[in-house]
């Protein structure tokens, strides 16, 4: 009897000494087949024609090596709605999921991690400007997810690449404190002349409410005189994002 947490290669190895003894051989998981028939098609096409539940059970094939994971994949989707969404899920939501255990759960927050960072290299120590796109797939992968608000700067030197990316606050489910001076001060450490804030809305929706414009204003008003310009503050929300510069709010 193999062990519950042994390789799936095990199903897929030499035969026992017992089978070539002329014992009848065991017979494979019907889930074993599947799981070839997937990895042929993404090693033939990439992910053109795959479903995201199909992503999902083959990013679940090695955490939950002893199981059919379709049934799994499409339990996470059902109750996540994406599959960004159920990597951005917190470990205890993703753990009310049947199939998904502590070990399980931990891997798929470092598969969102690696996303994450993947997507920070995209924008590191280039013209950020001129990443526009990179810079809001990179701050949807970091934040659109979280139940929590944060309030994140990115720091930008004198040719506007990236010096730093914090996260300075994290707040409830609606609000963040914000402290203009401190936004400025770590700017004056960093040697930073620019700036773009982002933070997120946890309820989705990514309007900006009153409390964000006068905030983001206070912020320019304490930047401007020391020569620290604030390129935008980007909001983001599950159903997309809305750039103030964009939308004229400063």
């Amino acid at each position: 009897m193999q062990d519950d947490g042994e390789d799936e290669r095990g199903f897929l190895g030499e035969p026992s000494l017992k089978t070539l003894a002329g014992s009848k051989p065991r017979e494979q998981p019907h889930y074993v087949g599947h799981r070839d028939r997937l990895r042929e098609r993404f090693a033939a096409t990439g992910t053109e024609g795959f479903a995201d539940y199909e992503l999902l059970e083959m990013l679940l094939f090695r955490l939950i090596p002893r199981a059919d994971t379709k049934p799994v994949a499409k339990a996470l989707l059902a109750r996540f709605g994406t599959l960004a969404e159920v990597l951005g899920a917190p470990a205890n939501r993703l753990q009310e999921v049947k199939g998904i255990g502590p070990a399980a759960a931990l891997d798929l927050k470092v598969i969102a991690a690696a996303a994450q960072r993947m997507a920070r290299g995209e924008i590191k120590s280039r013209e950020v400007l001129s990443s526009w796109s990179q810079v809001i797939d990179y701050c949807r992968a970091a934040m659109a997810f979280e139940q929590r608000e944060q309030f994140r700067i990115l720091f930008l030197d004198k040719k506007n690449a990236l010096i730093a990316d914090e996260v300075q606050q994290t707040g409830t489910v609606d609000h963040t404190p914000v402290y203009p001076r401190e936004v400025v001060r770590r700017a004056l450490e960093l040697s930073s002349t620019a700036l773009i804030l982002v933070h997120n809305h946890p309820s989705g929706d990514p309007t900006p409410s009153r409390a964000d414009i006068e905030m983001t204003r206070t912020i320019i008003d304490t930047a401007k005189p020391l020569g620290i310009a604030v390129h935008d503050h980007i909001i983001i929300g599950k159903s997309g994002h809305v750039s103030m510069k964009g939308v004229q709010l400063i």
